[in-house]
């Protein structure tokens, strides 16, 4: 596979795939104030930083790493820059390969739009440190802590905020966790909970896809990944959302995210079971519940918002561009293609990986203050125009970020995204956008590319209500074979293999698990009370 190329010299290829995942991605926690700042590392040699690229003109405000004065600074907050990102990125490479934007008001950033200068800056930790507590201005109250913006850049004890052997730790127990899922089964998860949602919308003959199956597939998969109950998962998003669209609530949003984990965390610790939750907790790193609540959230927030963006964005794009059009049955690698084509051109987070130089820095002949933020554009660095053009197939966008904190959760994105997008249009072949696409609003924020609505039509489709809700009781109910796999074994217990208790089952136990439980169905109460619970949601769903 040809990788892009820039200035006609190879370019190295990062990992790539859908949805930014739990290390790469913009995901808050519950913090209120950041914590005191590290020492700073030494200065890195000369061979460390990442080379330095030619001079902007003179007079160039990139050419002194600062604008001549803030109010000519693009702003990446309003309507505008929603509406038309490109043209705002047009005009920022007009100023070389780094340039000047504000975030919020208040909050100058440096924003990388070149693809090879973004892989210089996410590849070299030792000049660019992810810890925000290097961040100057927020840390001397020059940038007070409520700026909408702070809940997502501040310093939080997780993998995708720190560096070194604090970010080994953290993402090893993300890792390890994510490694225990069932992608087989997971699949299976989300093609019920996606039968479940259409039967919802399907007798209306029309829909906002954002709202009724976008934004719900993933709180789905969501109560099934984490063992939460919806109402605390119904929180949790209202959270994320408000965090990600740099509201005026955005404090509000990152107390409630908080509490919200909490709650799940004592649940978990009192009753573990077969969940991601469940499996932190029992981790070999024994993270406390701060730590616990900080990884949660890197992983709800990267499984929800930019989830719910990169299945509207690829409906979209099927939708709309008449290379897919009359051809939506053309099965899974169309739909593969043009969710790939989404992760180059309009990625569900369009500007992140925020980074801090631990020293003054010249980067391809930008100044870049120690202490102040930089933050890579992933829409723009995918969209520049020194790479080649034919993309098809080609999976080296940075979607998926690079360097130590690429996203470790990228399988079980793609299969969410794709299951989500497949499905649909197996149910509903004849789907249509309600408005041209031209006429569709983009909501406001500085770091995701999301839609306000995705109005559809279809013919009107007969719900398959029955066998749906009877799928997804058995998904919720079978403990052994769920999307994620068995319980973990209960500290002191011995587990059903031989071996200590926390050694992983091996692939023939998990199976006799799986039968085990499967030929043990539920008592009549047990599956009323689950299919009760099914219909509540549906209720209150239909309610929203």
């Amino acid at each position: 596979m040809t990788s892009p190329t820039r200035d006609s010299a190879p370019t190295p290829s990062p990992d790539s795939g859908p949805t930014p995942g739990p290390d790469s991605g913009a995901i808050p926690g519950p913090d209120s104030a950041p914590a005191p700042g590290p020492d700073s590392a030494p200065a890195a040699g000369p061979d460390s930083a990442p080379a330095a690229g030619p001079t902007p003109p003179p007079g160039c405000p990139a050419h002194s790493g600062g604008a001549p004065s803030r109010e000519r600074l693009e702003s990446l907050h309003g309507p505008e820059f929603a509406a038309d990102p490109a043209a705002t990125y047009a005009r920022l490479r007009e100023h070389g390969h780094i340039a000047r934007v504000e975030l919020s008001p208040g909050v100058p950033v440096s924003l990388v739009t070149s693809y090879q200068t973004a892989l210089d800056i996410l590849r070299s930790p030792e000049t660019f440190a992810k810890d925000a507590r290097h961040w100057q201005a927020l840390a001397d109250g020059t940038i007070p802590l409520d700026n909408p913006v702070v809940p997502m850049m501040m310093y939080r004890p997780n993998a995708l905020c720190s560096d070194g052997e604090a970010h080994h730790r953290l993402r090893a127990a993300i890792s390890d966790t994510l490694d225990r899922l069932d992608i087989h089964a997971l699949r299976r998860y989300v093609e019920r909970s996606a039968d479940f949602l259409i039967d919802l919308f399907g007798p209306k003959g029309e829909a906002d896809l954002l709202k009724e199956y976008a934004a719900r597939l993933p709180l789905l998969v969501f109560n099934q990944l984490f063992g939460c109950p919806p109402e605390l998962s119904d929180k949790l998003v209202r959270a994320l959302s408000a965090l990600f669209d740099i509201t005026e609530d955005s404090e509000q949003a990152n107390v409630l995210l908080a509490e919200t984990l909490f709650e799940l965390i004592a649940l978990k610790r009192a009753t573990p079971g077969p969940d991601m939750t469940s499996w932190l907790i029992a981790h070999p790193s024994e993270l406390t519940d701060e730590e616990l609540v900080h990884q949660i959230v890197v992983l709800v927030g990267a499984g929800t918002q930019p989830q719910q963006n990169l299945i509207c964005n690829g409906l979209l794009l099927l939708l709309s561009d008449e290379r897919f059009a009359g051809a939506l049955a053309g099965g899974t690698m169309l739909i593969e293609d043009a969710l790939n084509e989404v992760l180059w051109k309009d990625p569900p987070l369009a500007n992140f990986c925020i980074h801090y130089p631990r020293h003054e820095v010249t980067v391809d002949g930008h100044r870049l203050p120690k202490g102040e933020p930089v933050v890579i554009s992933l829409a723009a660095a995918n969209n520049d125009p020194y790479l080649l053009s034919n993309r098809r197939g080609n999976r080296a966008h940075l979607a998926w970020s690079a360097g130590p904190h690429t996203c470790p959760a990228k399988d079980p994105a793609q299969v969410i995204a794709a299951v989500a997008v497949e499905k649909l249009l197996d149910r509903l072949p004849d789907l249509e956008l309600a408005v041209p696409a031209e006429q569709l609003e983009w909501r406001p924020g500085p770091f995701h590319r999301a839609l306000a609505a995705l109005p559809v039509r279809f013919p009107r489709t007969a719900a398959k209500s029955d066998e749906a809700l009877a799928e997804m009781v058995a998904a919720a109910t079978a403990t052994g074979a769920g999307a994620v796999g068995s319980t973990p074994p209960v500290a002191g217990e011995t587990s059903s293999h031989d071996g200590p208790a926390e050694t992983e089952p091996s692939a023939d136990d998990t199976s006799t698990t799986t039968a085990s439980t499967s030929a043990a169905p539920e008592s009549g109460s047990e599956h009323e009370a689950r299919r009760r619970w099914w219909k509540s949601l549906a209720q209150w769903w239909r309610r929203g």
